[in-house]
């Protein structure tokens, strides 16, 4: 059957197409995007101003087509913290609902997290072991660890890239005291929570996905994207340790010109290597593999899993709005 899945994100709202069933691998089939940047939207007062819920439906409208062109026969769309934390998130799911027809389920940080570990688990296997599995967005950093498909542990900080971009570094370049400011915040924030992981013990196998991981690693000299998922990469703690500084005294320009960095992702990418490189040291850990599958394929692979067991029903663990 043919899968669509409607990420409505802090950074992006992408519908991704696969062709797929119970028991096989999902297939990518086709990928729409679009770069709204909600976490960026957001008034003083925490909501939506109407130009961005405007622009959301716009988008939403666009996604729905493509999904039709592409003869999807199930749609999941899903949201995540932009909107989850947004104060007038009841108005702006209404108004998607009532001009759109989609009725967005809206993630919990805890949700993320446990479905990312679930495709992260189905990438590398049982042999992996014991997983910690890592995931930057754009506002918030999933953590989980697991022996299992459901993780032991599974924590959301709103240390997304994007967020943390906006709220700590106005600056371009950004001024020392405020990379000083956000490195005490992110880790901070961070070490709070290691404890609820380390008495499981240490992971077998460190997992980073995201887009964030995935560009980091390709500064660091991994296989560029076009060499296909099947490329193994990683990512090192000292690779990060001496790009941060280097991110630091580039311009948002420059760093667009980087292998790998989308411009849309230039500005965000310095705040998102300083939450890599802290939740990578807080942890102990010297490197991750990249995993090309994240959330979306968790979604996708959840699904599958309820339709084999029952033939229906809802993402479980899911609020719907």
């Amino acid at each position: 059957m043919r899968l669509g899945v409607l990420d409505v994100g802090s950074n992006t709202v992408h519908l991704l197409v696969v062709d797929a069933h119970p028991g096989a691998k999902p297939l990518p089939a086709h990928s729409h995007k679009a770069e709204l940047r909600l976490a960026e939207l957001l008034d003083e007062d925490g909501a939506i101003g109407p130009a961005g819920v405007d622009s959301l439906v716009t988008v939403v409208q666009g996604a729905l087509q493509a999904a039709e062109d592409k003869g999807v026969e199930d749609l999941l769309p899903f949201a995540t913290s932009a909107v989850r934390e947004a104060r007038n998130a009841d108005e702006v799911l209404a108004r998607v609902g009532q001009e759109t027809g989609v009725r967005l389920q809206v993630l919990s940080g805890e949700d993320e997290a446990r479905l990312t570990f679930l495709a992260a688990r189905r990438w590398f296997g049982w042999s992996a072991g014991k997983l910690l599995v890592l995931d930057i967005g754009g506002g918030s950093l999933e953590i989980a660890y697991g022996m299992d498909e459901e993780p032991d542990a599974a924590v959301s900080l709103p240390l997304g890239a994007g967020r943390l971009t906006a709220g700590w570094l106005p600056g371009d370049p950004p001024d020392a005291a405020d990379l000083r400011a956000l490195r005490r915040h992110t880790r901070t924030e961070i070490a709070r929570i290691v404890g609820e992981f380390t008495r499981f013990g240490s992971p077998d196998h460190v997992v980073a996905t995201s887009k964030t991981f995935r560009q980091l690693a390709r500064l660091a000299g991994a296989a560029r994207s076009a060499d296909g998922i099947h490329v193994p990469r990683e990512l090192k703690r000292r690779s990060l340790e001496d790009w941060v500084p280097r991110l630091a005294a580039m311009t948002v320009e420059e760093r667009a010109e980087l292998p790998g960095v989308s411009e849309g992702r230039a500005a965000q990418l310095l705040a998102g290597a300083m939450v890599a490189e802290g939740v990578m040291d807080l942890f102990g850990t010297e490197k991750a593999d990249i995993c090309p599958w994240a959330l979306r394929e968790g979604v996708i692979l959840r699904r599958l899993d309820l339709l084999a067991g029952s033939g229906a029903g809802a993402l479980p663990g899911t609020a719907t709005s």
